[in-house]
């Protein structure tokens, strides 16, 4: 396994496939640090001589990835938050943002569905 930036990288893969297991990571990106590092796309990670693993480390280390990235978006969520506006609310009551309607569907921010028993009428 080929490491870069922290993370193992699939070896059995292509290059393209391979470089997006690294956060901010993708595809259009992953082909744009191969293109760089003089790399063919479509040869496979454990194909790649030391030569190339350095020029493709030296092409990541351009962007911001990983641990770097994570901290990032986590304080752009938490300004979000503390300032208070309609998408930190949203954030921080776990529900989705970007104008989706929840009646129906948003599982995916809500969690599993939680079951409210209904009032038991009384009789008489």
């Amino acid at each position: 396994m080929a490491r870069i930036a922290g993370v193992d990288i699939p070896k059995q893969k292509r290059g393209v496939i391979a470089l997006t297991y690294i956060y901010g990571i993708g595809q259009s990106r992953a082909k744009d640090i191969l293109k760089k590092a003089e790399v063919d796309e479509d040869k496979k990670v454990h194909e790649w001589n030391d030569d190339e693993i350095g020029a493709i480390r030296e092409a990541v280390g351009a962007y911001k990835i990983e641990g770097e990235l994570r901290s990032e978006v986590h304080l752009s969520i938490k300004r979000l938050m503390d300032i208070g506006c309609y998408r930190g609310i949203r954030h921080r009551s776990g529900l989705p943002l970007r104008g989706q309607r929840t009646k129906n569907n948003s599982r995916t921010r809500k969690g599993r569905r939680k079951t409210v028993a209904n009032k038991k009428k009384v009789t008489k």
